[in-house]
């Protein structure tokens, strides 16, 4: 396979490979490039399936004081348009990664007046899940999948002590264990499958720098806006200027929909504009490059993974490296 791709480019496509395990299945060319410079398919705000759909969750403490305030006392009327625009992801964690995603976006969080030790995610809301239980599908997943590689992004931490902390810490290396892939230099796949790693934990916060299987936090290129056009101009704008250091970084094709677009669109959802735009924001990922160069893409996240083939248009954007070193 791995020699037609090469030299043929047109009779196999990495876009065909079993998402599944499209990593272990790469071409050898591609084994010994770090992973800075591949292209990765990303999930942006990862655990959104499963957010408190009940009333129960107390809206997150990031919300406006005027949003927050109406849902104190207009929760029916103000909840389903919160469920509406906080819903990014409709597939569980397994079946993201089933889909190809590599790298998870996990936004922590500890609920108010929450007597217990126990964490969630969260986006608007809080999800009926806890961080553990996500953590062992992960676990499960990659057990299943020994050459597959995943980034688990986590940040925000809304509500964590310094306890909480070291004991999400803890969660962590007890569920990955020997899977964990410590601050190292060559970290191309060759390396990680020969030492059997198989996560890479970034961690938004001052303590991954004392401890050596915390990764630093990810850059992540966020457009803030709601118009396909609008986002694209902005990262052709960042692209002049480089990529944000040496290490990974993502670049983020999820709209933002602020107050006004939601009071203006009041029967749409986030998925109705995702879906309008993809088409335009896919066109723009075809023509991205990954690579070390000024310009290039390394990972790319975004809402609703499953849909428009945004995994399989990823990985494919490897094979311009093949063309480089053929």
């Amino acid at each position: 396979m791995s020699s037609m791709l090469v030299s043929g480019m047109s009779e196999w496509s990495l876009a065909e490979l079993p998402m599944d395990r499209w990593m272990s299945l790469l071409p050898p060319p591609l084994w010994d490039i770090p992973l800075y410079h591949l292209a990765i398919p990303g999930s942006h705000n990862a655990i959104t399936y499963c957010l408190d759909m009940n009333d129960r969750s107390p809206m997150d403490l990031l919300q406006p004081d005027m949003l927050q305030k109406l849902d104190k006392y207009m929760k029916p009327l103000i909840r389903p348009f919160v469920y509406k625009w906080a819903v990014a992801q409709e597939y569980n964690i397994k079946q993201q990664l089933d889909c190809g995603i590599r790298y998870c976006d996990l936004r922590i969080a500890h609920r108010p007046n929450d007597p217990s030790t126990d964490l969630y995610f969260y986006h608007g809301v809080y999800t009926t899940v806890t961080v553990q239980t996500v953590l062992l599908e992960i676990r499960e997943w990659l057990d299943a999948h020994p050459g597959e590689v995943v980034i688990l992004s986590f940040s925000h931490f809304l509500g964590l002590s310094q306890e909480l902390h070291m004991l999400l810490l803890t969660t962590i290396r007890n569920t990955f264990t020997s899977k964990i892939c410590p601050k190292m230099e060559q970290l191309t796949l060759r390396n990680l499958w020969s030492m059997g790693y198989q996560v890479i934990v970034s961690y938004e916060h001052n303590m991954s720098g004392y401890h050596s299987e915390l990764w630093p936090h990810i850059p992540y290129w966020w457009a803030n806006k709601c118009k396909a056009e609008s986002l694209i101009e902005v990262f052709e704008q960042k692209k002049q200027h480089g990529r944000p250091g040496n290490g990974f970084f993502v670049t983020g094709i999820n709209l933002t929909e602020d107050l006004k677009y939601i009071c203006t669109h009041p029967t749409e959802t986030l998925k109705d504009l995702v879906m309008s735009t993809y088409p335009a924001l896919l066109e723009w990922v075809k023509e991205q490059t990954p690579g070390a160069k000024p310009g290039t893409l390394n990972i790319i996240a975004g809402d609703f993974i499953t849909e428009c083939h945004f995994v399989p248009c990823v990985v494919r954007l490897n094979e311009k490296l093949l063309k480089w070193s053929s």
